[in-house]
């Protein structure tokens, strides 16, 4: 790997010296207009620009995203039909054939574009080792807003345990916090058939979270389901199952902020769900205000794109 590509993954996995999004572009090229047949970038050492017939273009067997919402791709295949693919796909040379590429960033479109029958796709090539792909395309796919908690954890997982990022870095890079990183990663400690309710949404990361150091999870899980227990409940259910006394952090905690235990509790399952810091003022039994930290733009992109379902506009595909 080059040390000009080394110093643009730092970029990307360091927001302090770029943004996650801008260092993304930048090996994107992400410019509207006509791409040339071929072409050397001139911004980024060893790249090349070009149309190819989709037909070319092949996924990365090592994809980190299981799961596509096809719902998602169909929505993006109709905005692709109307303003055409505004950002190429970021590809490499196939190990296997001379005139065909893997994918390293853009499946989801890829997908789409397919779905749409478009002939002819523009591309970015990049000679890229396979960690370098890997690394890029678990970036990618972790600042998208459609992944389950456990493909999110187990992306943070291994941007930590094989490339040796921190959790600190990480948060940075995708804007989440610290603690969100280290939340979510917790949650790979559950047996696989907690993981399953998690990723087929029987069950929120925010009860998961809640079972990891009991005794019996996939049981306590299972009741968690079949009553429909909130996460305060099922925190309650698993310190009594571990003959816990019930922590009395939050009847503290209420004592200065004036808040009750289940707003506490509400407080922390956002925040955690979130990435950021939520806190919640009622002014009476029934109103109050929501307030939502974030420490820069592309953190409240994010926050704003998981608190609605309205689709990002073609122009950010």
């Amino acid at each position: 790997m080059s040390d000009d590509f080394d110093e643009e993954l730092e970029e990307i996995l360091n927001p302090k010296k770029r943004g996650l999004g801008r260092g993304l572009g930048a090996l994107f090229e992400d410019e509207e207009g006509d791409y040339p047949v071929i072409d050397a970038d001139e911004g980024v050492p060893g790249t090349l620009r070009k149309i190819v017939g989709i037909e070319k273009i092949s996924p990365n067997p090592d994809q980190p995203r299981q799961y596509f919402n096809e719902k998602a791709i169909s929505d993006l295949a109709e905005s692709i039909q109307e303003h055409g693919l505004l950002q190429p796909i970021l590809v490499r040379p196939d190990k296997h054939s001379s005139d065909r590429y893997e994918i390293v960033a853009g499946e989801r479109r890829w997908r789409a574009c397919q779905k749409a029958q478009l002939h002819e796709v523009p591309i970015v090539i990049r000679e890229l080792d396979d960690d370098a792909t890997l690394q890029i395309g678990l970036v990618e796919n972790l600042q998208r807003r459609d992944l389950t908690p456990i493909e999110e954890a187990r992306g943070y997982q291994r941007l930590a345990e094989e490339f040796g990022h921190s959790h600190e870095d990480i948060g940075e890079a995708v804007s989440k916090s610290r603690s969100h990183i280290a939340n979510m990663i917790r949650l790979l400690e559950l047996p696989e058939s907690v993981q399953g309710m998690v990723t087929k949404g029987d069950l929120s990361a925010g009860h998961a979270r809640a079972l990891i150091k009991s005794d019996n999870p996939t049981i306590l899980a299972q009741e968690v389901v079949s009553k429909g227990l909130s996460v305060r409940d099922t925190e309650k259910l698993a310190a009594t199952s571990a003959g816990r006394k019930i922590h009395k952090r939050s009847k503290k905690g209420s004592k200065k902020t004036g808040k009750d235990a289940d707003l506490l509790a509400l407080e922390k399952s956002l925040s955690d769900e979130l990435g950021v810091n939520v806190s919640i003022d009622m002014k009476d039994a029934k109103a109050g205000t929501v307030n939502i930290e974030f420490l820069n733009l592309d953190q409240l992109d994010d926050v704003l794109q998981r608190l609605t379902s309205v689709p990002k506009p073609a122009a950010e595909q």
